[in-house]
């Protein structure tokens, strides 16, 4: 692989992992500390090393297997103002909610391509996700779709437990960022200012019996080495105390939306790929997910250097599979519903722009030309039954 040239070490300086840490109260664990060290800037020849290394522990622990998925958005309605979104309340944007039988359809889309894990995602806005919405369209897909994540507003325990016996077997909660005054000036308004209230999310989604949680970080918010460091940490922390669940980490970067937020933090590919790396490398058994954000040619380079699962022909608005919802499409302008005349062609808005826009099959045929395996299916709740 080739790499940009490396940044100039007498430019660089290594990040205090306790200083970083000591505001979100996490421990300096040694794996931690090992983690940091191996983001320091380096040559090409110690980056190629790090993917050998990378690529034959994920061997070793994974097999040749990359779990595919695909987002289905439920929902771009939201009551919070964050800078850096698309479905921000701030943007004047189309906004729908899907029914819950318009959901089954983007379901049964997905399944005919050959999908059996879905993340169902939705906005932060009471008004529309809630009062059973979610556990409604939980049993409605259960019977159809054998895995079945949530990434929807953080919740209380009680609220959680429903949903986990309707059929939701995985979680994903990303802090965004970990940089605490940085995360003050992106969460302008709404309950997402809870930085504490969402840093606690995962432990209370392991209270509520999920089997697979999802964290992260949205890269180009903050520094990323720094934002890296707080990731293992927290993620070092759930290990040990959620030993009953399967981790996973993401490192989304910030893609176009409306709002037109330019990020101040960007991470190029090569530190990209020395991040990837790295976690794979003190976090063995831990499973790493690449988006559609990314463009196809770095999702080729990096799928065997560690990647464990895939999004793939992903849509990031409501209806994008299908084309429904359109008859309840409206405008709002700052948290205001505004009468629209869209056409009859129109989607709701997307949360962001995909990158990479090859169909699931074509993403699985490239897996496999890499030597890879793409799953489809690896989970079913018979499993329990028996």
């Amino acid at each position: 692989m080739n790499y940009p040239v490396p940044m100039h070490a007498p430019l660089f300086r290594q990040p205090d992992p306790a200083e970083i840490l000591a505001p979100l109260g996490l421990p300096l664990t040694p794996a931690v500390s090992a983690f940091a060290r191996d983001l320091a800037p380096t040559d090409d020849d110690r980056l190629e090393e790090m993917a050998r290394r990378s690529r034959a522990m994920t061997r070793r622990h994974f097999g040749k297997a990359v779990r595919l998925f695909a987002p289905l958005y439920l929902s771009n309605e939201c009551i919070n103002s964050c800078s850096y979104c698309g479905f921000s309340r701030e943007n004047a944007i189309l906004r729908v909610t899907l029914e819950a039988e318009e959901v089954r359809a983007e379901a049964r889309h997905l399944a005919a391509q050959g999908f059996r894990n879905i993340l169902l995602v939705a906005g932060e806005h009471p008004k529309f996700v809630s009062n059973g919405y979610l556990e409604k369209v939980l049993r409605t897909l259960a019977p159809e779709i054998p895995s079945l994540s949530i990434e929807v507003a953080p919740m209380e325990v009680p609220d959680y437990l429903p949903l986990v016996r309707a059929g939701a077997e995985g979680l994903v909660v990303y802090q965004e960022t970990y940089h605490r005054p940085t995360y003050a000036r992106m969460h302008i308004a709404g309950p997402k200012k809870n930085y504490d209230w969402r840093l606690a999310c995962p432990e209370r989604g392991h209270a509520a019996g999920f089997r697979r949680i999802g964290i992260g970080v949205l890269f180009g918010l903050w520094d990323w080495r720094e934002e890296a460091i707080a990731l293992a940490a927290h993620l070092d922390h759930l290990l040990r105390t959620c030993w009953k669940a399967h981790f996973t980490v993401s490192f989304p970067r910030l893609r176009p939306a409306a709002g037109d937020f330019q990020p101040a933090h960007p991470i190029n590919d090569r530190d990209f790929v020395q991040l990837l790396c790295a976690f794979r490398l003190h976090f063995p058994r831990t499973g790493i997910v690449l988006s559609t954000r990314e463009p196809a040619a770095l999702r080729d380079a990096v799928a065997p250097l560690g990647i464990t699962m895939m999004s793939a022909g992903s849509h990031t608005e409501p209806g994008g599979y299908t084309g429904l919802g359109h008859d309840n499409l409206h405008l709002t302008v700052r948290g205001r519903a505004m009468a629209c005349d869209a056409p009859a062609d129109a989607l709701a808005t997307e949360q962001f722009s995909i990158s990479d826009q090859r169909s699931p099959q074509e993403v699985a045929a490239q897996l496999r030309d890499l030597g890879l395996d793409p799953v489809w299916k690896d989970w079913d709740q018979a499993i329990l039954a028996t």
